[in-house]
């Protein structure tokens, strides 16, 4: 395998995570590179559910290194309940503290992190972007403002005080007087810090040089990210994004390792749409073609629980999300979730409402979305189960006219087929 990264090319919540574990088996070094505890992943082994917000779920396989890179937030608190979710269901805290490694230069999410979203988000009222409350815009806006607390200032007290000197006044002043919220005394922070040293103590890796360097000469690395394209703070849909940049160029960055460690970009497309939040979503289906993709795809948020809106397939912004992602493949998954569909709609341009002009050309000025419909090609179904379907060639005819129709569009390679949520499920074009 090369050295790949893995992309959601859509609005996040693709089966980037299943794509991710079967990869993570030829890999040694798996990288998470950006985000928080706002994302989700689910991965399926032998029937057996394992969530993951934070944690590579590479995590699964003995013998690699698991490692959340300098452009990853993390909420501690959040990082020791998914670690004690895993153990309870089964994966050794020996395993769990071989495999993973914690880049001192990441960022923490504070708890005055949340209060600030979750304030932000309910004072915008009918306006709001759709965030999950978990604090990771405030904590990267802190990053770049240069006021945020790392996971190495953890470990040096003379250090992290000398810094609450400088951070914690300007901090307060902004909790109090714009958002009317609880402030903090130092010696409240640095109680709080102390439980997040000990929570991150048999994880952080503060030889981390020596160890990147080792895998860029000797290891095959996988760089996983987090929510899609389409959410990237630059390319997305802006503002209803993410605070990060889950492209590929984020991994070089978030990763530690630089653009020419990476070979590879797979971009992870499910058959059809979701997206959970707010937002524009042009082929999305208010009726019960959108309630049964809903009802059959199982489309609810890992980590909200919110039910994902869902439309079909959009190959303007997948174009796009190719472009701007760097992608040099791609997986399409649930590709099941259409056995029982007499037809498959796939949206192909955008028709202006008022003046009738089909554009097929993403726009990027997102108010006026609105202003658009979907332009469909339709294509019949197989109606017939394809969830145990190993080989492409075993597929239905009318399968392989949409995945070839798919590929025309993108213009890069389907390389991985996913019919059914379990690592055997999956099909290697």
């Amino acid at each position: 395998m090369k050295n790949t990264v893995v992309v959601g090319a859509q609005f996040g919540d693709e089966g980037k995570a299943k794509i991710t574990d079967l990869l993570a088996h030829q890999a040694d070094f798996i990288i998470r590179y950006q985000g928080g505890s706002n994302a989700g992943h689910t991965v399926v082994v032998n029937d057996k559910k394992y969530k993951f917000h934070l944690i590579p779920s590479g995590i699964l396989y003995p013998n690699k290194t698991c490692f959340m890179g300098a452009g990853v937030v993390i909420c501690p608190e959040d990082f020791k309940k998914e670690v004690d979710e895993i153990i309870s269901q089964g994966v050794s805290f020996d395993q769990i503290r071989k495999s993973l490694r914690i880049s001192p230069l990441a960022h923490i999410t504070m708890p005055y992190h949340r209060a600030i979203d979750g304030w932000c988000e309910a004072d915008l009222g009918e306006k709001k972007i759709g965030t999950t409350k978990k604090g990771i815009g405030p904590t990267y806006t802190d990053k770049y403002n240069r006021c945020g607390i790392r996971v190495e200032d953890l470990f040096d007290e003379n250090l992290l005080s000398d810094k609450l000197d400088i951070i914690l006044p300007m901090k307060n002043k902004e909790l109090q007087y714009v958002y009317g919220l609880k402030t903090y005394t130092k010696e409240e922070i640095l109680k709080i810090c102390k439980e997040y040293k000990e929570i991150f103590t048999p994880y952080v890796c503060f030889n981390w040089q020596e160890i990147i360097a080792d895998a860029k000469k000797n290891k095959t690395v996988l760089f996983e990210g987090a929510q899609g394209v389409m959410l990237d703070i630059d390319y997305g849909t802006y503002p209803y994004v993410t605070s990060s940049n889950p492209v590929a160029g984020g991994a070089a960055v978030g990763g530690s390792m630089g653009p020419l460690a990476i070979q590879e970009v797979i971009g992870v497309f499910k058959a059809y749409t979701t997206r959970v939040g707010e937002g524009p979503f042009i082929t999305e289906l208010n009726d019960e073609t959108g309630k049964a993709i809903q009802q059959i795809g199982i489309e609810y948020g890992v980590t909200t629980g919110r039910a994902r809106r869902c439309g079909w397939f959009d190959a303007v912004f997948a174009k796009y999300s190719v472009l701007v992602g760097g992608l040099s493949a791609a997986a399409i998954t649930k590709l099941d979730v259409f056995d029982s569909f007499d037809e498959i709609k796939l949206c192909t341009g955008y028709k202006n409402k008022k003046t009738c002009e089909i554009i097929k050309q993403y726009p990027t000025k997102v108010a006026t979305h609105y202003n658009y419909e979907p332009v469909y090609e339709r294509f019949k179904g197989w109606k017939t189960d394809i969830s145990q379907i190993k080989k492409y060639e075993d597929l239905p005819e009318a399968a392989k006219v949409y995945l070839n129709k798919l590929e025309e569009i993108l213009e890069i390679p389907i390389k991985i087929i996913s019919v059914g949520p379990n690592r055997d499920q999956t099909i290697f074009k």
